[in-house]
């Protein structure tokens, strides 16, 4: 689409100058009267979160969310761009994103007082008009505001001049909105600069008599243990803050599940194709709810919703490596790869112990908690009295992840009550899926101190307890 490429075609066009709150307002206004969500992609805080976040864009507040990691703070501060116009002008050149009918910069200032109408006008997208700084101890005034440029200065202009100015993050991010992530970690000194950045809106750069009335939307994300511990947010800068907003994790296992499928991305390898059964993501996602309750987690550190997506990928992955060695041509995850598990969960979970290699026996034991959780969910005891009679007879079942998949399918025609248990978790006959569908039986029964099992490293045998 053509667009004004002068001042004067601009106001000729009728386009308006609103600040930058009035244009995220208004936006969200439009979507919310439509019916249209505001953020795409964030699930879990239709009831929480999202009303909060509304009721701020609407009051035209600055932001800071306090949370574990891992919940999506990161990804509701990006999402904020979606609600900016989709093009902005500016003054041609401008760093700072000068509006053309109120110009801030020296040099805006000059182009338009020589060129009047002429001036030249840039288009800027609304992704480009998004500034983020994961807060440091070492950031500085410099990095955000901006500093005196040495290198303009040996090309002859004087220190008084304005235009040997660097400008930093946030001034570059004028009309628009700025991102501070961790801001406990950012130095108490350095968060004092940005006090005029939240309330009189200007910022002031070394000696220079310069007022850059900034139009900034300033968003922050803090942990809540670093909020009172590791750092903390000066009492006048938490104050100018509009709106604070206590984010949290999924609170129910559905909900981790639809996460998980939105963020993994498919495993492929030429001549393997992959499946991932319901009752697979329902197990990992049970397991991060059951180390967010345990007694051996560190809850200070949270347990992320990175970790369910990250195990579920591992799950993915091995399936995927016992295909291939046992040439199969379709993996499919099942109980015995959860022990795959233990790796990527190492560096996402905290657990407090003094026992030297205890780490990996607890992750264990909140795994097997989770299958069982998943299994009660699925079935009733009582269903399984021709398949225990079966096992009493003396039938022995041998499992494992190197199994190959017809070894389960073969099964159901030595224990025919099992089928209606199979086919209640996956509606598939697919061997791969049936294989996945039995394991969790097995090992719900086992669990459920129904069936004794023998295991020996990643192959187990079932048997009646008789």
């Amino acid at each position: 689409m053509d667009r004004p490429g002068t001042l004067g075609e601009l106001r000729k066009s009728g386009w308006e100058s609103i600040p930058v709150k009035e244009e995220l307002r208004r936006n969200a206004v439009s979507r919310i009267r439509s019916g249209e969500p505001l953020f795409e992609g964030v699930l879990g805080y239709e009831n929480t979160v999202l009303p909060q976040l509304e009721n701020a864009v609407l009051a035209g507040h600055d932001v800071i969310f306090l949370g574990e990691r891992g919940q999506a703070k990161t990804r509701m501060i990006r999402a904020l761009t979606g609600l900016l116009d989709e093009w902005m002008p500016i003054v041609a050149g401008s760093e700072i994103n000068d509006d053309p009918y109120a110009p801030v910069s020296r040099h805006a200032r000059g182009l338009v007082e020589e060129m009047g109408d002429q001036t030249p006008i840039s288009w800027v997208h609304r992704d480009d008009r998004f500034g983020e700084k994961l807060a440091t101890p070492d950031t500085s005034i410099a990095d955000l505001i901006g500093e005196v440029d040495p290198i303009k200065i040996a090309e002859g202009r004087y220190l008084s001049d304005e235009l040997t100015l660097h400008y930093g993050l946030v001034p570059r991010t004028n009309r628009g909105v700025f991102a501070l992530n961790e801001l406990p970690d950012l130095a108490e000194r350095i968060q004092v600069g940005l006090l005029n950045v939240l309330e009189e809106r200007d910022v002031q750069i070394r000696g220079h008599k310069v007022r850059l009335p900034l139009d900034v939307m300033l968003v922050a994300s803090a942990n809540p243990e670093d909020y009172t511990n590791r750092g903390r947010i000066i009492t006048p800068l938490k104050d100018r803050f509009g709106s604070q907003i206590r984010t949290h994790y999924p609170l129910d296992i559905d909900i981790e599940m639809a996460i998980a499928r939105q963020e993994i991305a498919p495993l492929e390898a030429e001549g393997l194709t992959t499946s991932l059964p319901e009752h697979m993501v329902e197990i990992v996602a049970a397991f991060s709810h059951v180390a967010r309750s345990s007694p051996h987690v560190n809850h200070r550190s949270g347990v992320s919703v990175r970790m369910t997506v990250a195990n579920i990928e591992v799950l993915m992955a091995n399936a995927a490596r016992r295909a291939l060695r046992t040439g199969e041509n379709h993996a499919v995850p099942r109980v015995s790869d959860l022990d795959a598990l233990v790796a990527s969960t190492a560096g996402k979970i905290e657990i407090d112990t003094f026992e030297e290699g205890r780490e990996s026996h607890l992750v264990e034991q909140m795994l097997r908690q989770a299958v069982l959780e998943v299994f009660r969910r699925h079935f009733q005891p009582r269903e399984f009295v021709e398949v225990l009679t079966a096992f009493e007879s003396g039938r022995v079942v041998h499992a494992g992840d190197d199994l190959a998949a017809g070894d389960y399918a073969a099964l159901l025609s030595d224990i025919p009550a099992l089928a209606p248990m199979v086919s209640s978790l996956v509606d598939s006959e697919d061997p791969a899926m049936v294989a996945s569908a039995v394991e969790l039986i097995l090992e719900g029964l086992h669990l459920s101190q129904r069936l004794n099992k023998d295991a020996l490293g990643s192959r187990a045998t079932y048997r009646g307890r008789g």
